[in-house]
């Protein structure tokens, strides 16, 4: 997947990446808050889906059918929409089609693909295949999967069994044919710009010191709405700074001739960041500049009673360095074996209420209706479960007192005490509601110890060489009390391949719990000093999330890319493909 880094030898820093040099100031974390604030939204790949079939139903008397195949993705609602047709091809029962299906990856979502295949009758063939009219053909067979189960397979290719219903008993023991899947990542999506930018003669804007200035490039949508994909570090006290180098994914920012606006910004530690001066440039010009060798005066924009004219500023935009190729991107390394690996941890301190009582956020609903804690494993797990291969997640609880035995802060949710995996996420659902009736609720609330397995098992992970990623969700209803005891296991777990989503449930005030998360703070310090190599945190309350297109926990994984480029960059992992 594309993305916007700042290529720091051990680190990233900007958006898409984070410094993972010893101590990335609190003002780049500052900075990536401010710039979700105004619309950042995560990463994307475009996919183009090709398809071939093999053992069709012949169903023409006189010939072979003439099939075409139709691509549908099905949304939250189970309605189908229709995102294509291929051509006919004429006389075939193992057709190869030449057209192509653009689909856009969307890693925090589960996208349903539904691909129907048409016999089309020959008094049609000279239609538009997308007039045809589908009830006016022969069905020959339905598959359906997930496009992350297309994108994990090796070599991107799935082949899928075609099926359809009838009422006639012999028509069931026909075969109706293989569909066969192949995914290609657009080469777009991976061809990155590399820029290194500097300004020259920056106005001052702090009282005893030099300005702290740090760029954001910003792409207009098609509403000419600002949105910004990509941003530089803070430099400190520094008039003409030259910034480390970035990369900017061209698929992201449109085309090499779509317009950018690139700001230069004094940093404030409040969040009210001064204009120092702006630029529009598309990459096609930010590369003449460069070859040129020459400036672009920044300008600010007119105050109201001044004619709307711009004023034309001394400081100027360099591009010291401009150069294409192409990533690595996060579709490659699934392609070559990656794997994420899904870990959950429940909260079963007091707070949460008497499981049996209504009130209680541990409430199981006889009519099925799942709870906030349900919901979370169910729609985190949902996404996560595919690019696991065993499916095999090891799952804890917190802050109960098992049958006879003292406070626990990490038990097995499976209530054994040999082993923490369960099988998919019903085995996790099905853990949840056990340990329900065989712990009682008790207290504080720790973090810490599941946080150190959690470490341990991406350690071990690294010790064996595997390529595996680790993603621990940890749901909770109160603010912990071991905070720097956490901090103390967040920071080493950054060097590890382990990203960790905290989802806060009930109507607790969450305040405190932000300073976890590097988003909106500052970078996570240890007790002995040490700061976070990188961010690795994210938390979010979770509330109201049913009233949303996009859900809070959906924005939270699409970040997860990010943090997983982020690793393996950092240490020059490359995928086998």
């Amino acid at each position: 997947m594309g993305n916007c880094c700042s290529d720091v030898a051990g680190g990233k820093s900007a958006v898409g990446g984070t410094n993972s040099s010893l101590a990335a100031n609190a003002s780049n974390d500052a900075v990536d808050a401010f710039l979700k604030s105004r619309g950042y939204n995560g990463l994307f790949s475009q996919i183009e889906v090709s398809l071939s079939a093999a053992n069709l139903r012949d169903l023409d008397v006189l010939s072979k059918s003439d099939p075409m195949a139709i691509l549908y993705i099905k949304g939250g609602d189970g309605l189908l929409q229709e995102l294509g047709r291929t051509e006919v091809v004429l006389n075939s029962l193992s057709p190869k089609w030449i057209q192509k299906f653009t689909v856009t990856y969307q890693f925090e979502r589960v996208q349903n693909l539904v691909f129907r295949v048409y016999d089309v009758d020959t008094q049609f063939h000279g239609i538009d295949v997308k007039a045809l009219k589908l009830e006016e053909q022969q069905f020959l067979g339905e598959a359906s999967c997930t496009l992350s189960e297309i994108v994990t397979k090796s070599y991107r290719t799935l082949t899928l069994d075609l099926a359809r219903e009838e009422v006639s008993a012999l028509a069931h023991t026909r075969k109706c044919g293989q569909l066969t899947v192949y995914a290609e990542e657009s080469v777009v999506s991976k061809t990155t710009a590399e820029l290194i930018l500097r300004c020259s003669d920056l106005e001052a804007k702090d009282l005893f010191s030099k300005s702290d200035p740090f760029l954001v490039i910003s792409k207009f949508t098609e509403s000419v709405v600002l949105v910004p994909v990509c941003k530089t570090e803070v430099l400190k006290n520094d008039h003409n700074p030259k910034w480390q180098q970035i990369l900017l994914s061209i698929q992201q920012v449109g085309s090499k001739d779509s317009p950018l606006l690139i700001e230069c910004f004094n940093f404030n530690s409040n969040g009210r960041h001064d204009l120092l001066g702006k630029v529009q440039k598309s990459l096609t010009e930010l590369e003449k500049l460069h070859s040129v060798g020459m400036g672009e005066n920044l300008f600010i924009p007119a105050s109201v009673g001044q004619n709307h004219q711009n004023k034309v500023l001394k400081s100027q935009l360099f591009v010291d360095k401009y150069s294409e190729n192409i990533q690595h991107t996060f579709l490659d390394y699934l392609a070559g074996g990656y794997e994420l690996n899904f870990m959950v941890a429940i909260d079963f301190t007091a707070s949460n209420g008497n499981p049996r009582l209504p009130d209680s956020l541990h409430y199981i609903d006889p009519s099925g209706r799942p709870n906030a804690y349900q919901r979370a494993i169910l729609e985190v797990g949902g996404v996560l479960q595919f690019y696991d291969s065993d499916k095999k997640f090891p799952a804890w609880g917190f802050g109960a007192r098992p049958i006879d035995g003292p406070v626990s802060h990490c038990f097995n949710l499976n209530g054994s005490s040999n082993h923490c995996e369960v099988e998919g996420i019903h085995g996790i659902m099905t853990a949840y509601t056990s340990a329900l009736f065989n712990v009682s609720l008790a207290g504080p609330t720790l973090f810490g110890h599941v946080v150190t397995h959690a470490a341990q098992i991406a350690s071990g992970s690294v010790a064996r060489n595997e390529r595996k990623y680790f993603v621990l969700l940890i749901i909770t209803d109160g603010v912990i009390t071991d905070l720097q005891e956490t901090k103390d296991a967040f920071v080493m777990a950054s060097d590890l391949p382990l990203s960790i989503l905290i989802v806060g449930v009930g109507g607790a005030d969450f305040k405190e719990m932000e300073i976890l998360d590097a988003d909106k703070g500052d970078r996570l310090e240890s007790s002995t000093g040490r700061v976070a190599s990188r961010d690795i945190v994210q938390f979010v309350p979770f509330r109201d999330v049913q009233s949303r297109e996009t859900s809070v926990v959906q924005s939270l994984l699409a970040e997860l890319p990010t943090q997983f480029l982020t690793y393996v960059r950092a240490r020059d992992i490359v995928p086998n493909v």
